[in-house]
């Protein structure tokens, strides 16, 4: 038995390792025969100072074909070594790494070749991390719940329901903190149904999730018309958080204003971060969290109170999600609309998963997702031939492929999902 287990996995193996090198092989070959040859004459020039910046740095100017025809040389190379050596975890992820980064460079120096008016990097990267907050929020949640135990789908339904109440409580009280404090709660609501039913009543947790947002998609289109809508000036026109630079690091150049010249929700999310990071992996209650979602029936011989600590955790991680619902209203646009969360918490599920169910994993995912999103909006202005269509499409594409493609092998905690029923 153990040598057949041996031959499958090394043709497993090999077919993912090819399956890369295949990947990575077509992403050079599109930086030299597309990007490259059809990039327009001229230079490609990136600003790297905001207008009005304390401290300007000057811009960047290279030759956009030479940089794509370079890149993609250079991807093409890493294609060989991926599929001539197998590699560790280590090199394969940072090879993956900087394909993804060279195929980024050449399609921004393709975009911006010959214009006129330079590419902000600054300003693409203050987008991403600004765009990201409601994704690290929910992949944040998503964590605490699944550590646990319980798999959480329906972040969707806590992003939704924490943007409306948000929205009616800063409008009807003219306070943006009980918008944020409203809207936390709300999505704790739902965390608290989330729980209820799937550790309680032992429902299907997948199907619960769905029936959850759902639900929460339903409730809040009917609100919407039936009171935000004939209401609006009085309900649904909230101001929104202000930026808030923090003396010192937000002049710091190009880094500052993209991490510390930012709204108080920036600001939050930074902490959640560092308190779910070091809670689940440097605390006794981040222990029992995980014992639970390994093996719970372990852990409640030894004396941790398995349905308590998750009907805890689930219920923090849908206060956590609501504060990336209230981004939604009052952390962007100041308004609330119908389905504004446009899937948005399946897109937070999905970095999750491809963080391999760790905060920081997690983090850097949505920073990807966070991207495609501002790349769609940066290249919209830049006139590219890529139809808006496409370009809207770009962080679902992104989600899709990084899934379904780049994850490779994960296993979630052994538990997830898994009712516990108390002997």
């Amino acid at each position: 038995m153990s040598g057949l287990a041996t031959a499958v996995r090394v043709p497993q193996a090999t077919g993912r390792r090819m399956a890369a090198a295949i990947t990575f092989a077509v992403l050079g070959l599109v930086q030299i025969l597309v990007l490259g040859r059809y990039s327009h004459a001229g230079d490609a020039t990136f600003a790297l100072s905001l207008p009005g910046a304390s401290v300007t740095v000057p811009s960047l100017h290279v030759p956009a074909a030479a940089v794509c025809y370079a890149l993609g040389a250079a991807t093409l190379v890493l294609a060989a070594v991926r599929a001539a050596f197998d590699l560790g975890k280590a090199a394969r992820r940072w090879i993956l790494a900087a394909v993804l980064l060279f195929f980024i460079v050449s399609l921004l120096c393709w975009a911006d070749a010959g214009n006129a008016i330079p590419l902000n990097l600054v300003n693409l990267l203050q987008v991403t991390l600004i765009s990201s907050i409601p994704l690290i929020l929910g992949a944040l949640s998503g964590c605490m719940c699944e550590r646990s135990g319980v798999i959480n789908i329906a972040i969707e339904g806590q992003f939704l329901v924490g943007a409306f109440t948000a929205a009616v409580v800063a409008s009807a009280f003219g306070t943006l903190w009980g918008g944020l404090i409203g809207g936390s709660l709300a999505g704790g609501l739902v965390g608290a149904l989330l729980a209820v039913f799937a550790i309680k009543y032992l429902v299907d947790q997948i199907i619960l999730g769905v029936v959850l947002n759902f639900l929460a998609l339903g409730l809040t289109d009917f609100l919407f018309e039936r009171a935000l809508v004939p209401y609006q000036n009085r309900l649904n026109s909230p101001a929104t958080f202000s930026a808030i630079k923090i003396p010192g690091l937000g002049d710091i150049p190009i880094i500052g204003p993209i991490f510390f010249d930012s709204t108080i929700l920036l600001y939050i999310t930074y902490v959640m971060i560092v308190v779910v990071q070091v809670g689940l992996f440097s605390t006794r209650w981040g222990l029992r969290t995980r014992a639970i979602g390994e093996h719970p029936l372990a852990a409640d011989t030894v004396g941790i109170r398995v349905l308590g600590t998750r009907y805890r955790n689930v219920i923090l991680g849908g206060l956590i999600a609501g504060i990336g619902g209230v981004y939604l209203t009052i952390g962007s646009v100041g308004s609330f609309g119908e389905d504004t969360s446009s899937g948005l918490g399946y897109i937070a599920l999905a970095a999750m998963i491809f963080g391999r169910w760790t905060p920081l994993g997690s983090v850097g995912a949505a920073l990807i997702f966070g991207f495609a999103t501002s790349l769609e909006q940066i290249m919209s202005t830049l006139n590219t031939p890529i139809p808006s269509n496409i370009l809207l499409m770009a962080p679902y594409i992104a989600t899709i492929v990084a899934v379904a493609g780049l994850v490779g092998k994960v296993r979630p905690p052994k538990a997830d999902g898994k009712p516990y029923v108390k002997a």
